[in-house]
């Protein structure tokens, strides 16, 4: 049994690390789906059915808990999955399993709220507001489901998110550093015309923009906060688990990388961000 982490790529690499990291006892099972990344591009209903069809597969290799490493298949896919198949799979599989998000820890982090949590609206005018800047796929931008959650729990924020096309894509396949910078600074540039001016915090609202995280912090202007996913999300899940004991999720720190695409060696900027060359096999 273990802990399953899925991503359409090597973004969600990013928070399967922090998971390692803050589970080390625990074995893991990282599916990329890189015959099909990126999502950010694609349809919803096309999103739900490659996420299940991933989580499957998660499931066969014996996973107990899966974490939708995935901005996009968490905005887009997790809700249907929780609703009409996770109980079925569990039938199914005669065992207790679920299917968690990021985007949940990271509303939670971004407002300093529980997720449980729900402003009363009184009708008083909003004297400072700070402003959260999100960098994401497009599938993401257009769910907006960062500007309706947090919207829901803090009025004094106000949430823009900055729709980046093709970034994901770049990073997945180690495209140069320069050519990275170049496009984050063009997404920072076009947020800040959008707003006025640049937001008090940003969010990199999908895991891949984290392996390229200090471009984002060199384009943003100097000490601008940026709420990290991975460290929110390996939070709640430690909370989780307290709350389920009921997840065998192994204890042997076994640590398996499955690729629906092309096995083998990932890009050089993956073996950089990891700190090792890192090899997929087949799924």
């Amino acid at each position: 049994m273990a802990i399953g982490v899925f991503d359409s790529g090597v973004g969600g690499l990013t928070v399967h690390r922090e998971l390692t990291r803050r589970f080390p006892e625990r074995d893991f099972v990282y599916l990329a789906d890189q015959a099909n990344a990126p999502y950010g591009g694609r349809g919803g209903e096309e999103i739900v059915d490659l996420t299940r069809a991933g989580c499957e597969r998660l499931f066969e290799a014996g996973a107990s808990v899966i974490v939708l490493a995935c901005n996009t298949a968490s905005a887009i896919a997790l809700r249907r999955l929780q609703q009409t198949w996770v109980p079925e799979a569990r039938a199914r599989h005669g065992r207790p399993v679920n299917v968690l998000g990021i985007i949940v820890p990271t509303i939670e982090a971004a407002t300093g709220l529980p997720w449980s949590y729900e402003a009363e609206r009184n009708g008083e005018k909003v004297e400072a507001i700070d402003v959260i800047g999100v960098f994401c796929t497009a599938a993401t931008a257009m769910s907006r489901v960062y500007e309706i959650e947090i919207d829901k729990r803090r009025e004094d924020l106000a949430v823009f998110s900055e729709a980046c096309p093709g970034l994901a894509g770049l990073i997945e396949l180690g495209a140069p550093a320069e050519e990275l910078r170049v496009v984050v600074q063009d997404h920072v540039a076009s947020l800040r015309r959008r707003i006025g001016r640049h937001p008090d915090k940003a969010i990199l609202g999908c895991t891949h923009y984290e392996i390229v995280a200090d471009v984002f912090a060199a384009a943003l202007p100097p000490g601008t906060p940026i709420i990290h996913q991975p460290a929110a999300v390996a939070d709640a899940l430690d909370r989780y688990f307290e709350r389920h004991p009921e997840y065998d999720l192994g204890g042997s720190g076994r640590r398996d990388f499955l690729t629906t695409g092309k096995p083998g060696p990932q890009s050089e900027l993956v073996s950089q961000f990891w700190g090792e060359p890192l090899t997929f096999a087949s799924a």
